[in-house]
């Protein structure tokens, strides 16, 4: 794939650049290796662009100057569903028919197409065009082509329009204090949130297209002077070696370029908030923007950034440092509780205090399943719930789960199938799951959840802590596009560790992450005049 610059991609969404647009070959798209040229007839060449789109409906033929294609002295094409119908009306169409009939004694097509190749038609950059691959790329990505009769050559413009959806408060990832608008499925869209927030000449955005059929675009964006360079060039080798019919969501572009398939934990992360992705990129790492997803693509990524939420740097450090603390111990809990609890009254009875293992004691009697199959069962209907509770309609998907849950829970423990206290530990359990602000790190800690109630299960503490080992060598091997995916922990890096699990006040935060940004300062990093506190005199 041959990378391009952003206004030369064919989208048309809100270009305002004079440079025309350029025609970019897809990585892996068949096309043959002798481009068709455009016909001197506009009637063969409409025909032509229609009967290789299948002759379909949406595909529109205006003829100007003339009764039919054949004889027509201007022929406009394009896709109806792909454009903004009042644009092409006001700013093509209408145009074109004042200039040709200004200008009706001039006979020559070629002084045609100059002329509207001036400022006649006002929709933003225009291109001379002249095969028929190329008027196939341009509709398929909303422009319309003008063909001018007795001229081997084409001009295309920008009309794509249609409804897209307005940019809206984020749905997976909302914030009590904050900026409350999130990315939409245009990308163009979400370039332009991007650019607000980073006003700098420094950002750049370099585009291509993946998927032989869909032929997505594709933005990298980062922060030149501050991302390592060759973090950029892994991203981009791995992007140019994907090779695919389509790209519908950005999840198809991260399970090609994470470092690791066959692993619990994210190697890459996606989100959905602007703030996010512009901090991101400010602190060395880069994005991937898809067109089609709100979703964007951040890399590279550590274990510990997917417990800080965008919230963490709209208030106080005290209580951030809190609540991140308090994330970092609910992703644990919902990790081992179930295992933990396993342990405890199957094989280590004597760690609990005499009054409380009488009591679990007394629930459990009557109980026909081990302490391993009751959290089994609790958990996978559970699990059964939540996911009813996803897929029905919105209005009615909370009440099943609330309602299910209670009747479900109150019901086997009045059948004597489950303890109260295994409902108790399994509630807990999912409630802390929910903690977590990023999903891809609880549903690690979901499938990991029910490995380590295993080994408990079957080994008590020892099966536990020897699941918690492996699960530590395995963290400790994984990478993201290079950087250790422990880091600072492994390996340690003092000046990181004040936007770990805790959150330093701002002006204490003088460096970006040494592995992402290069250590290099950022601004307004120091303590204000104000606060230093003055020797008494």
């Amino acid at each position: 794939m041959r990378k391009v610059e952003p206004v030369a991609l064919l989208s048309g969404r809100n270009t305002n650049t004079s440079t025309p647009p350029i025609h970019d070959s897809s990585h892996g798209s068949k096309k043959s290796s002798a481009a068709t040229p455009l016909s001197r007839k506009t009637g063969d060449n409409a025909a032509s662009i229609s009967s290789r789109l299948g002759d379909s409906l949406d595909v529109v033929s205006r003829t100007i100057g003339g009764n039919s294609p054949e004889a027509a002295a201007v022929v406009i094409v394009y896709i109806g569903s792909l454009i903004d119908q009042q644009m092409i009306h006001d700013n093509v169409i209408q145009p074109v028919m004042i200039a040709l009939h200004a200008n009706k004694e001039q006979s020559s097509g070629l002084k045609m197409l100059e002329l509207l190749s001036r400022n006649i038609i006002a929709t933003g950059s225009m291109m001379a065009i002249k095969t028929e691959e190329e008027a196939l790329e341009a509709l398929l990505n909303g422009f319309c082509v003008i063909f001018v009769d007795g001229i081997e050559e084409a001009l295309i413009t920008v009309t794509a329009g249609g409804e897209q959806r307005s940019v809206n408060v984020p749905i997976t990832q909302t914030v009590i204090r904050g900026p409350q608008h999130g990315f939409t499925e245009d990308i163009y869209t979400n370039l332009g949130l991007i650019r607000r927030i980073i006003r700098s000449p420094d950002l750049r955005l370099t585009g291509k297209r993946i998927g032989r059929r869909t032929q997505t675009n594709v933005f990298v964006a980062y922060i030149d002077g501050i991302a390592q360079q060759s973090v950029v060039d892994e991203v981009q080798r791995r992007l140019d070696a994907i090779d695919i019919d389509g790209i519908i969501e950005s999840s198809y572009i991260e399970e090609f370029i994470q470092d690791r398939t066959f692993t619990p934990f994210p190697t890459v992360m996606n989100n959905e908030r602007p703030d996010v992705v512009a901090a991101s990129l400010l602190e060395g790492q880069v994005a991937i923007i898809v067109d089609g997803t709100p979703f964007v693509l951040i890399a590279p990524v550590t274990f510990f950034k997917f417990f800080q939420s965008a919230e963490d740097y709209y208030q106080r450090f005290d209580i951030a440092s809190f609540l991140r603390l308090l994330r970092h111990i609910t992703f644990f809990a919902s990790m081992l509780l179930p295992a933990l609890y396993i342990a405890v009254t199957t094989y280590h009875q004597e760690m609990l205090p005499t009054t409380l293992l009488i009591s679990l004691a007394a629930q459990r009697e009557g109980i026909p399943f081990p302490a391993l199959l009751e959290a089994f069962l609790m958990e996978i209907t559970f699990e059964v719930l939540r996911e009813a509770g996803v897929r029905m309609p919105r209005a009615i998907g909370p009440a099943i789960s609330i309602v299910g849950a209670l009747v479900l829970g109150q019901a086997a423990v009045q059948a004597g199938l489950v303890s109260p206290a295994m409902v108790i530990v399994v509630a807990f359990t999912a409630i802390s799951n929910f903690v977590t602000p990023h999903i891809n790190i609880a549903i690690a800690a979901r499938l990991i959840r029910f490995s380590l109630m295993l080994c408990a299960g079957l080994l008590g503490f020892f099966g536990i802590m020897t699941g918690i080992i492996v699960l530590l060598t395995h963290l400790a091997g994984l990478q993201s596009f290079g950087v250790p995916y422990m880091t600072p922990i492994a390996p340690f890096i003092k000046s990181s560790w004040k936007d770990i699990l805790i959150r330093a006040p701002r002006w204490a935060m003088k460096s970006r992450p040494e592995v992402l940004g290069g250590g290099k300062r950022k601004a307004n990093a120091s303590m204000p005049d104000w606060q230093r506190q003055k020797k008494p005199e």
